[in-house]
């Protein structure tokens, strides 16, 4: 079975010998299948509206799971869930205080990933 290019989309049916040697060194740099399929998972693992709530939250202090689960009007153990499951992914870390847990973002990459992601659909540019 062979796919059909809609009329709808331009093709390009004609080689461009210049564009070829760019193309070349380009794809000496292309994602590796591997690590576009790690990443697909890591960005299908953040598309939970919740899981984005608590990282909003944990972008701004650190918490922990009463404080999370009042201020997303979640219950303890939904949020504790999902904090183990975003520790899994290393984007949070947490510190024990006494006898509770501080939940923080794991480091600057996943505020920065945050920020950049809320920027880019608030349409700030930088």
């Amino acid at each position: 079975m062979t796919a059909q290019v809609s009329s709808d989309v331009p093709s390009c049916e004609v080689t461009h010998p210049s564009q070829s040697e760019k193309l070349s060194q380009y794809l000496e740099t292309v994602l590796p299948v591997e690590k576009a399929q790690r990443m697909a998972e890591f960005f299908s693992f953040l598309g939970d509206p919740n899981r984005l709530r608590i990282l909003s939250l944990l972008a701004k202090q650190e918490l922990c799971v009463c404080d999370l689960a009042a201020s997303l009007n979640m219950s303890e153990s939904a949020v504790s869930h999902q904090l183990r499951n975003l520790r899994t992914m290393r984007l949070v870390g947490y510190q024990k205080r006494g006898r509770k847990v501080f939940y923080h973002l794991a480091d600057h990459h996943v505020l920065e990933l945050y920020q950049a992601v809320a920027d880019h659909l608030d349409g700030k540019c930088s």
